[in-house]
Order: C-alpha cells, then sequence, then structure tokens
C-alpha cells in the first residue's frame, strides 16, 4: 500500500522531486543569464510570460513532460520575451502589444469614461486609494491603470508634474486645470 500510495509509486514520487529540483534549477539559471527584466511584468505581454514561465515549471514538475522539453519552452519564452521587448521600441508594433495606461482620476474627481471602458468601479479605485494610504481624496493627484493591469496612486502634497503622464489615455479635456487644482 505503502508504494502505491493514491495511484502513485515511489518511483513516480522520485520522479516528481528530481524533475521539480531540476527545472527550478534550470528556471533560475535561465534568468540570471536573461537577466531580472524576463519577471519584470512592464508590459502585458510580459506578464503572459511570467505566468507561462510560471506554468511550465509546474508541468514539468508535475506531468511526466520531459525536463529538455521544459528548458525548450523556457528558453523559447523568455526568446519571444526578448525578441518582443526589441519590436516594442518601435511604436507602431508596440501599439500592437501593449495596452495603453488609462486615467480613472484626476485630483479628487473620477474619470468615469474610463472607468465605463476599463470595467473598473468607484469600489476598485477606493480599495487602492487605501492600499496606497491615502487618507483624504485632497491628497490624490491621479489615478492611472497601468499596461499591466497595476493600478498606480499619485498623492502627495505638490502638483502633478505633466511629465508623469506621457501616453495615458483618456484624460479629459480640464484634466490639466484639476490637477494643479489639487496642490
Amino acid at each position: 500500500m505503502v508504494s502505491n500510495w493514491l495511484g502513485t509509486s515511489v518511483e513516480e514520487m522520485w520522479l516528481v522531486v528530481v524533475s521539480t529540483i531540476a527545472i527550478l534549477v534550470a528556471a533560475i539559471t535561465v534568468i540570471r543569464i536573461v537577466g531580472l527584466r524576463s519577471l519584470s511584468k512592464m508590459s502585458s505581454f510580459d506578464f503572459v510570460v511570467t505566468v507561462a514561465l510560471g506554468s511550465t515549471v509546474a508541468t514539468v514538475a508535475a506531468t511526466s513532460t520531459s525536463l529538455w522539453a521544459g528548458a525548450l519552452a523556457f528558453i523559447t519564452l523568455l526568446s519571444a520575451q526578448w525578441l518582443v521587448a526589441r519590436l516594442r521600441r518601435h511604436a507602431r508594433f508596440s501599439a500592437i502589444v501593449d495596452n495603453e495606461p488609462r486615467l480613472l482620476m484626476v485630483g479628487s474627481n473620477f474619470v468615469d469614461s474610463n472607468l465605463r471602458t476599463t470595467r473598473v468601479t468607484h469600489d476598485d479605485v477606493f480599495a487602492k486609494l487605501r492600499e496606497a494610504n491615502v487618507t483624504d481624496l485632497s491628497q490624490v493627484l491621479a489615478v492611472v491603470l497601468e499596461t499591466t493591469g497595476d493600478t498606480s496612486v499619485l498623492h502627495g502634497a505638490g502638483p502633478l508634474d505633466d511629465a508623469l503622464l506621457p501616453g495615458v489615455a483618456g484624460q479629459p479635456e480640464s484634466s490639466t486645470a484639476r490637477r494643479h487644482e489639487a496642490s
């Protein structure tokens, strides 16, 4: 009974342990060679690659997929990420691959059209404000839904520098005036 615990033999269990350790060592080695950019989640494509890398490790660890196949998948994913990162330098390609960051709040005012477009609710934004330790709406300079799906809460005492919002879509016409009022 011990040798066939819930349908798995002792040999199969050892194979899972060895495969898990081996694929983790391979993953760490490849990431060290390629660099931390491979896990950065700077774009939606980077996020997908990061998830796929985790899935590859899990697949090799828990199935009969060979270590070589897992390592090849890892190298292919990171090579594709490298290529896409290079191609993203060109605006036309970047527009295809990257999401646009969206302005959700300017000062204490919601940009409702962007909330509808991104399917984000006021409650979602309030949760992000609390997470950023905003204690008063007058502290908010802007809230941006980033290309990765993360939410940036810009808050503080000073005026918001327009240089922080290049490429952020959905800025209302009067956003500059509101940004300066927030200071």
